[in-house]
Parts: structure tokens; sequence; C-alpha cells
């Protein structure tokens, strides 16, 4: 061999020669080498198509919203990790999407102000821009009844992104904004024009106004080009299309805070309902998947409008006993924390749920426990009840369904 040259082609083939035969174990499969001669593909061959302007997902993955009349789930049993894709994100409205010419776009603040003043996108954009990841969530998020239901048929009306754009309070510095104030009126574009009554002391808090969604601007169906993002509070607040602020005394009592969006607490109707309360969810496994007897890794979401989850509590027997789940950093205020709980199941069958703690020490409900609180009449809004799946001895997971008819 000496002197002889060898050509990158013949070592390439070489190399390739330790190919590897599979071999079945109950976790996975081993790999063992085994002599063959498999030449490799020419590695100058282009495979698949070239590189383009926008990219797309592979034909391989077909993750999508499951659409109704007004809206479109989340597909929450697909998602890796806690922030969802712009064109994955939950899209609930009341008339339609505008269009709206960004070069046209005006943010009205008036009322009870020293300084009314218009502002362009323009204008927001010069501001100092603020950047946060925190959930949205539809009031009406609960869904139950059958068993054959997918966690984005339950509780797709939940999304998580990253939000850029200015604070609230920026603005009202510049408006200046009348002490006496103690309400504003957050106004859409929409044909519906979906108006809001929120306290000031949320727009001096954390409230934003934002035109960009996961580093691009906003989508359409998310309110291009801008929304008002109120973190932890109920969806139809963080007003899409936003185009006026007026500033008051007193609460306007629009369409959407008359009996629509109340509901009973006893005696007493709540009126005003803005905080999403503590709930979490087992996304894996969940319908309509199917699992083996050995070690499965049971994962899931928690969030809470209130602030951060302190912990999350897994049961594998039906709530008879509860362990702690593992939680994945960041854990962000206001946000879909994910979580992580390894299990042993023996195949029998059994139910397998989870709940939360969040940081003011509220602990998610079981359905019984919102009916005691809030008697029969307790409407189908701000519902977030304890959620369980049923492994059958077969490997499918169903729904356990509650007794509960949404309304």
């Amino acid at each position: 061999m000496q002197g002889k040259k060898i050509s990158r082609r013949s070592l390439l083939g070489g190399a390739a020669v330790a190919t590897v035969a599979l071999v079945q174990t109950s976790v996975g499969k081993v790999l063992q080498p085994i002599q063959t001669a498999t030449p490799p593909e020419d590695p100058t061959k282009t495979v698949g198509p070239l590189p383009s302007k926008v990219g797309t997902r592979s034909p391989f993955e077909n993750s999508v919203r499951k659409p109704s009349d007004i809206s479109s789930r989340t597909p929450l049993q697909d998602m890796y990790s806690t922030i969802t894709p712009a064109d994955l994100h939950f899209e609930r409205h009341h008339a339609g999407i505008p269009t709206i010419d960004p070069n046209k776009y005006e943010l009205l603040i008036h009322g009870m102000v020293k300084r009314p003043m218009k502002f362009s996108l323009h204008d927001l954009k010069r501001f100092p821009a603020v950047t946060r990841t925190c959930f949205i969530e539809c009031a009406g998020n609960f869904r139950t009844g059958k068993e054959d239901m997918t966690p984005q048929e339950i509780l797709g009306l939940t999304s998580q992104s990253e939000w850029t754009g200015v604070m609230l309070s920026t603005l009202l510095r510049e408006v200046g904004v009348d002490p006496k104030s103690t309400w504003f009126l957050a106004e859409g574009s929409d044909a519906a024009i979906l108006t809001r009554s929120i306290p000031v002391s949320k727009a001096f808090d954390d409230a934003m106004i934002v035109y960009a969604q996961n580093g691009e601007a906003i989508r359409p169906a998310q309110g291009y080009p801008v929304r008002l993002l109120l973190p932890g509070w109920e969806g139809n607040t963080n007003v899409k299309w936003l185009r006026r602020l007026e500033f008051g005394d007193q609460p306007w009592m629009t369409r959407e805070e008359t009996s629509k969006y109340t509901y009973q607490v006893g005696e007493k109707v709540r009126q005003f309902s803005f905080e999403m309360d503590a709930r979490s969810i087992i996304i894996y496994p969940s319908y309509p998947g199917k699992v083996e007897p050995g070690y499965i890794e049971i994962r899931g979401i928690a969030w809470s409008g209130r602030g951060k989850v302190n912990k999350v509590e897994v049961s594998t027997d039906g709530g008879k006993n509860w362990e702690i789940a593992n939680l994945q950093e960041p854990v962000l205020s206001k946000a879909h924390t994910y979580f992580r709980y390894l299990w042993h199941w023996d195949g029998r069958q059994t139910e397998i749920l989870s709940r939360v703690t969040d940081e003011t020490g509220y602990i998610q409900p079981t359905l019984q426990q919102l009916k005691d609180a809030r008697g029969p009449e307790m409407g189908g809004y701000h519902l977030n009840p304890i959620t369980a799946w049923t492994v059958k001895r077969d490997g499918s997971v169903w729904l356990k369904p509650e007794e509960f008819k949404k309304l």
C-alpha cells in the first residue's frame, strides 16, 4: 500500500461499513455493530427544497388550531415548551378580523387627562421598548362532558407568547392622567367595537401597549398592529386592534360587563372578574394517546393570573395521593410553567391528574368545590377545575368527564 493514494470516496465508503443492527429493549433500541457494505449517498446531492424567503414546518408535522365560528384553539398536546408559535396562538373574535394599515394607525388617549394625545405606530416604537413573556386566556376556557376530548378541546383557549411594546404607564406620564381618574375604557377597531372598562391601577402596574409577538409584528388575528396586554387578566380585557383609551372616574358598563361574564358566588354576583385563577392540565399522556407499562414522563402546563406557580402536584391514583412534580425553568409570573413527573405504570387502570398552587397560596379546586363555592348557577366563565385522565388497561387514555353542562 506504500505510495498508493486513497480517495476520499473510498475512505467514506470504508467508514460506512460499520453500520448497525437494531435490538429491541424495554425502553428503546440498542445499537449493535455489524459488518455490511452500504455506500453513503452522494454528499453533494441536494435534498429537499432550496432555502426560501419564509420558512415552513416539515410536512411530517401537522399541528393545527381547532377552529369554530368565533374562535380557534391551540393544540396544547403538541407543545414542547411554554411558548406558542404565533400561527397556533388561540384566536377569539366577535366580528371578524379587521385589516388595518399600520401607516395610518393612531391610538387616541383622552378623557380625564391633562394633554389628550394621538400616537402613531411610529410614535409608539420611539418609546423605550419592554419585552415580557405571559399567557392570555379566554374567560370561557373550559369544556368537558365527553371521554374523547383532547387538551386542545378542553383548554385550548390559552396560549403564551413573548410580547414586545411600551409600558402603558410610560404613555400615561405623557398625557398626564387626572388623579381622580379610576377607570379607563379600552376600545378596539373591529366591527363589533369591543370595549372593556379597566381599573387605572392596572394601567400603572404591568399593562402594556404591544406591537410585536415572538420576535415579529403581531399577527392580524392577535390584534395587528397594536393590542392592549394586561398580564394575568381575562382575554377580552386584552383588547385587540386598540384604537382608543378614555379615562374616567367610573366603569362604562359595556355589554361585556353586564350578564355575559358575571357569575354567582354564593348569594352575590361577581360583576368584574379580571384575574384568571390558577389552573393546570396534563398534556401527556392524554387523549387520543396510548402508553405502555413502564416508565412514563407525565408532562403538562400550569399557570396563574395572580403571579408565579409555586408548585404542581400529580396524582396517579385518582387523587388519593399526591407527589410534587418538577417545574421547568424559568418560572415566570403570570406565565405558563411546564411541569414533569416520572411515573412507573404497572398496567392497571387508574386516573392521573394535576393540581397547582400559586404564590398566593391558592390551590386549584375540583369542580365540586367550585359548585359548592359559587352555587348551582355559577355560569360558564372562570372555571378552573382539576382535569383527570383515565389510563385504561390497554394503554388508551381518555378524559374523565365532569358532570357539568357548559352554558
